[in-house]
């Protein structure tokens, strides 16, 4: 158990250092990848407990508070069609979370999950300029 809760603190610390960095790709990076971890929560614990209130879960929170954070950060201006896509992406799981709060039934909510994983996975393959010296390597 002790090593566990390490486990969780140094990772904590991890996502910490990253919200606190000037990289913005690395910040949308954990909250993708902490979006997906709490949806998967909350349907396990819809499925082990399908009575519990919605309420009772922090899970259900989270999420909806990432989905918020991610739609916010969204530059329609420069992003064009694909913020528009991205912005109907977070809104439909936000509906999925919001009915399977409702229903706790869970066969759409994972449809939104398996969608953005997607989009996260493409996400971790996107290459960002490196930097040394204050010189961005990718425009030279």
């Amino acid at each position: 158990m002790h090593s566990r809760k390490m486990m969780t603190a140094y990772q904590n610390a991890e996502k910490d250092a990253v919200a606190e960095s000037e990289d913005p790709h690395g910040l949308i990076a954990v909250l993708f990848d902490e979006l997906v971890r709490t949806m998967r929560a909350y349907v396990a614990g819809v499925k082990e407990s399908p009575t519990k209130e919605v309420n009772d879960s922090g899970q259900f929170s989270r999420a909806m508070t990432i989905l918020y954070g991610l739609q916010s950060s969204l530059n329609f201006d420069e992003g064009g069609e694909i913020a528009e896509n991205l912005f109907k992406l977070y809104e439909y799981a936000r509906q999925q979370l919001l009915e399977t709060a409702r229903t706790r039934k869970v066969e759409h909510i994972t449809t939104a999950i398996d969608a953005i994983e997607t989009i996260r996975d493409a996400w971790h393959q996107i290459e960002q300029p490196q930097e040394v010296e204050g010189k961005n390597l990718a425009a030279e």
